[in-house]
């Protein structure tokens, strides 16, 4: 993943561990919340993010075909700034943790490491991998929720 340092919107490709463009982050420019559509190359959206207007504390929201599927936000009582908590619809609870405006931070279910996400592995200082660990873990989630998270600790450091 590229973080783009200027530009209207926040568009980048996401690439393969070969170079290959796999998705699209369309961000949306001029729009009342934040909001990012995951799309394949062939331009077809697989996940529609956005920020949640109504919220005590910043939610970014994940859909799948118009359907929720998750909920992600900063852990309450959480010591460490840098501790979200991602809420499936299925019940399912998944941990991030680590140094999130560094680009170190893990995705975690009950303790099983589904997602490490790090900006070591590569020289280009604008860019970071997300090493999805399980194979049954659904990829385009996962980079979903590595948006959100890096977004919304972006947005608190404001």
């Amino acid at each position: 993943m590229r973080d783009r340092l200027l530009g209207i919107g926040e568009d980048y490709w996401i690439e393969d561990d070969r170079g290959n463009k796999v998705y699209l982050v369309d961000g949306k420019a001029m729009r009342l919340r934040d909001t990012f559509e995951l799309k394949d190359t062939q331009g077809r959206v697989l996940i529609d993010i956005h920020q949640k207007m109504l919220a005590l504390r910043d939610t970014m929201v994940i859909e799948r075909d118009g359907e929720p599927l998750a909920r992600i936000r900063r852990k309450r009582l959480s010591l460490l700034r840098n501790h979200y908590r991602v809420y499936l619809v299925d019940g399912t609870e998944l941990d991030v943790s680590g140094k999130i405006l560094d680009r170190e931070f893990a995705v975690e279910y009950d303790g099983e490491l589904l997602a490490v996400i790090s900006r070591r592995w590569l020289t280009i200082r604008d860019t970071y991998g997300v090493d999805v660990v399980r194979e049954d873990a659904d990829p385009a989630l996962l980079i979903a929720v590595a948006v959100c998270v890096v977004h919304l600790a972006e947005k608190g450091d404001d």
